[in-house]
């Protein structure tokens, strides 16, 4: 049976594809700071703060004496919120892009080296639209994406011909729990909610890119709601 490891999958977008996997016939690591520990034949869940170095090296460890290298890692923690640049502080700044961007490189870090040391293996990172567009109050939210996007580039140059796939997974708004303090149906210029895509679009685009063939290698998936609003 293939592993799956599922940052940030306590709910949204890490939940769903989480869920996918397993109904693919995976056995699914879920990894979130507010997950109880659990584990059954199907699912492992391991209490994991992404942001602190230790906590990941520990589930990492867990994971691989446990279970082994995964089959599949999918990159997803993440936070999220808007504020002019004169309104984000420091914190802001730095724990997003703990949680945006290092925590993916914890992850990646520890682990690909050894699928490519296997010869097999796949990483999705979970991008946004903000990876390739910049918007108004994001300055956090963009430097963790695009920072995300430039280090999943490298990681499929270096792993080129290793028998390892790499896919970013870009979507647009989706509509989960992020937007609740932002409350995009009540401010102009943003995609409405009951617009946005659903968790479980962004699930079909993981569990499509991970599910093909070995010899084809889907790089990049960019996903938009089909009514949407380009916010400036």
């Amino acid at each position: 049976m293939k592993t799956a490891l599922v940052t940030g999958a306590s709910g949204g977008i890490g939940l769903a594809g989480a869920d996918a996997l397993r109904a693919a016939g995976m056995h699914v690591v879920r990894l979130a700071r507010s997950l109880r520990e659990a584990k059954d034949e199907r699912r492992t869940d391991i209490a994991c703060d992404v942001t602190d170095p230790a906590s990941v090296d520990r589930a990492m460890v867990r994971i691989e004496h446990e279970l082994g290298v995964p089959n599949v890692i999918v990159n997803n923690a993440g936070i999220f919120f808007i504020k002019p640049l004169a309104e984000t502080s420091y914190e802001d700044f730095t724990t997003t892009l703990a949680t945006n961007l290092t925590a993916a490189f914890l992850v990646a870090r520890t682990l690909v080296p050894k699928m490519v040391q296997r010869g097999s293996g796949h990483l999705v990172t979970i991008g946004s639209i903000s990876d390739y567009i910049g918007f108004s109050g994001s300055t956090a939210y963009a430097a963790s994406k695009f920072g995300l996007r430039g280090m999943h580039e490298v990681i499929r140059q270096e792993t080129a011909k290793s028998g390892v796939r790499t896919t970013l997974i870009s979507p647009g708004p989706v509509d989960t729990d992020i937007w609740n303090a932002v409350d995009p149906d009540a401010k102009p210029g943003f995609t409405k909610r009951k617009d946005m895509m659903r968790a479980e679009d962004v699930a079909a685009a993981v569990l499509y890119a991970v599910t093909q063939p070995e010899h084809v290698a889907v790089t990049e998936i960019r996903l938009l709601p089909a009514i949407y609003t380009p916010r400036g």
